[in-house]
């Protein structure tokens, strides 16, 4: 577990020479969810394969970058595009990038992601603030990390979502005249989306929506006391009596249609912080 802590260090002081610095607010852009860049004021872009230790992003619409730059006056750093475990990657390979965001001094962490939508009152471009979890995902980031500097090994989960993040969000949604949604979202593996009978399944969990990623990020989040709140875009209504096909490419085109949306909230939200 040393090598894992020297990993981080050795990808904080690269990262930091490199000009990542003082940044207060880290950002998650998830699939097809990358217009938030064009609020940025862009000073450092790094492909993440020229990253040490960071692993490379193979899912085709994730660009890969990690960014530095501004929102206003607040320092932000952005991952355009995650690492997720149907990808091949350790939960500590896909968790990697936050716990080295937290070395550069992040206070707060924003997340989003594309979903499907298995409560009925959601539709394809709606935006929903998770308000807890189900994590289904075959198992956890911090597995077999037993040493202070990771924090604690038993984390509360009894609120894995920041309040005051979450309040804010909604504030700033409802200012631009956005209405927000809540939901428990379920992460899964993946990378099939789910049968009829699945999503019934999950319906009956508790799960308002469900996708491949998040979660585990959010878990790493709350080990290292830093303050998160996610928002997921509904691109697919998963209803198990009337499902029908869906693609890729069609999740991609909804997610980029909410897009903007969800972008203009995240920096109106950044700039408060």
């Amino acid at each position: 577990m040393d090598t894992l802590l020297q990993q981080i260090n050795t990808t904080a002081a690269y990262l930091q020479q490199s000009g990542y610095h003082h940044a207060k607010v880290g950002i998650v852009l998830g699939t097809g969810l990358g217009e938030l860049v064009q609020h940025i004021q862009v000073e450092k872009s790094i492909p993440y394969q020229e990253i040490p230790h960071f692993p490379e992003a193979t899912v085709e619409f994730h660009k890969g970058h990690l960014i530095y730059g501004h929102i206003g006056t607040v320092p932000v750093i952005a991952m355009q595009g995650r690492f997720h475990y149907y990808e091949g990657y350790t939960m500590q390979q896909i968790t990697f990038p936050i716990r080295v965001m937290k070395a550069l001094g992040i206070q707060s962490l924003l997340l989003s992601n594309a979903a499907g939508g298995m409560n009925p009152g959601f539709k394809k471009g709606d935006l929903v603030l998770l308000e807890d979890h189900i994590n289904l995902q075959p198992e956890s980031p911090l597995r077999g990390l037993n040493a202070a500097a990771y924090g604690p090994r038993f984390p509360d989960m009894s609120c894995p979502y920041n309040k005051r993040l979450g309040a804010l969000l909604q504030q700033v949604a409802a200012d631009k005249g956005y209405m927000l949604k809540t939901g428990v979202y379920v992460s899964v593996m993946g990378p099939n989306l789910e049968t009829r009978a699945e999503y019934r399944f999950l319906r009956m969990i508790g799960a308002d929506m469900v996708g491949m990623s998040t979660v585990p990020e959010v878990i790493v989040a709350n080990q290292l006391q830093l303050p998160c709140a996610a928002v997921s875009v509904i691109t697919d209504e998963c209803d198990p009596d009337h499902l029908q096909p869906v693609s890729i490419e069609e999740i991609i085109a909804v997610a980029g249609k909410a897009d903007e949306k969800l972008s203009g909230i995240f920096a109106g939200v950044v700039a408060q912080l």
